[in-house]
């Protein structure tokens, strides 16, 4: 199983009404607690991800004969596909400590250089979601991997001082959800990037199966594919569908996951057959039964379903877009041919007969 270990989202971090969503790929409080026992713990058992893991492997392959620290290494993608478990992977096959942090956590200089002081030789340092780190302290970040140097200022005004402060060999580990907001010469820093993608179904089913063999639950492969098909290409959302679909088998049946048990429990949590939530329908049912399909503007829309705006666009738009139900244009919110069909409801007469074209025109 791969997935994220993230610091518990707080109010500042997540748009209201986002908590607490069975398919959102954000790690709770529970996810972390299940997640170590879970984690893979080299690159054989990490399922998925070809391309990086192949990449990573020569990377940590050929700094391990060299005997010297591995290259900076740069993971992104959206939460849960697995950029802490990887980082932890590094470590381990380095034969290595790993030191956890993240950007919010480094708002000042000192914050970074106290880290940065303490560090060992060869140790992997994990910075999640860097590109929130603090300006000061990106500017010494620069140095750092670069160098293995930080400059101290002590004192203030004229009188202020530069104490070079030496560092012992080390790899940063970046992860990132948005490497679009990293400055180029913070990311020109990094000797590999790799980007994590969305998972393909057969891959998560593998995560499943490896995932109810550590917690000791029977499924069948109906039942795997049945979980998988609705946790949108990533691991994190598969376990987390997993254990509640453990319960209902426990509670409702004879604890063995078929296609039917797992049809069943989801369809209690209010998970369909393509991975939406109520959330995701609530916002669909209102742009085509409330609004013709559309286009409405995103505040309008927003006000319909009772939620927050920032909720909407940040919360479900992204996967009801990449699912082609949804799609925004310069007049606002419209419905998709997949999005009627997928609500059982019958688009309008000018939606069905390509009404919607002229959307795009001047």
């Amino acid at each position: 199983m791969n997935w994220d270990e993230t610091p518990p989202a707080t109010a500042d971090d997540a748009p209201s009404g986002a908590g607490g969503r069975l398919v959102g790929a954000d790690a709770d409080g529970d996810d972390q607690a299940v997640e170590a026992a879970l984690r893979p713990q080299d690159l054989g058992e990490f399922v998925g991800q070809e391309r990086v893991r192949e990449q990573l492997d020569l990377v940590l392959k050929a700094a391990r004969q060299r005997g010297g620290t591995a290259d900076h290494v740069l993971l992104s993608g959206a939460p849960g596909l697995g950029k802490t478990t990887l980082s932890m992977i590094i470590a381990a096959e380095m034969g290595a400590p790993i030191r956890i942090t993240s950007g919010p956590a480094i708002q000042h200089a000192g914050d970074l250089a106290a880290i940065l002081s303490s560090l060992t030789e060869g140790e992997v340092l994990f910075l999640d979601e860097i590109h929130r780190m603090s300006r000061p302290a990106e500017e010494m970040l620069y140095m750092a991997m670069e160098d293995f140097r930080v400059d101290v200022i002590v004192g203030k005004g004229p009188g202020a001082t530069a104490i070079p402060l030496e560092l012992p060999p080390f790899t940063l580990v970046g992860a990132t959800t948005r490497a679009g907001l990293l400055p180029p010469p913070l990311r020109d820093r990094f000797g590999f990037t790799g980007h994590m993608e969305f998972y393909a179904p057969a891959e998560l089913e593998r995560v499943i199966h490896r995932s109810a063999g550590l917690l000791d639950v029977t499924i069948d492969p109906e039942g795997a594919s049945e979980i998988a098909g609705r946790s949108r290409g990533t691991p994190r959302i598969s376990n987390r569908l997993l254990r509640r679909v453990r319960d209902y088998a426990q509670v409702k049946a004879d604890g063995v996951i078929t296609r039917e048990i797992a049809a069943s429990a989801l369809a209690v949590y209010d998970v369909d057959e393509r991975g939406l939530d109520r959330l995701d329908r609530a916002v669909l049912s209102a742009l085509l039964k409330l609004f013709g399909g559309g286009p409405v503007g995103l505040s309008t829309l927003a006000v319909a379903v009772g939620e927050e705006r920032e909720t909407v666009e940040e919360v479900a738009e992204p996967f009801l877009v990449r699912e082609g139900l949804l799609a925004r244009t310069p007049r606002g919110r419209i419905g998709t041919p997949a999005a009627w069909a997928h609500m059982g409801l019958t688009p309008p007469p000018q939606t069905a007969a390509g009404g919607q074209a002229g959307l795009f025109e001047t």
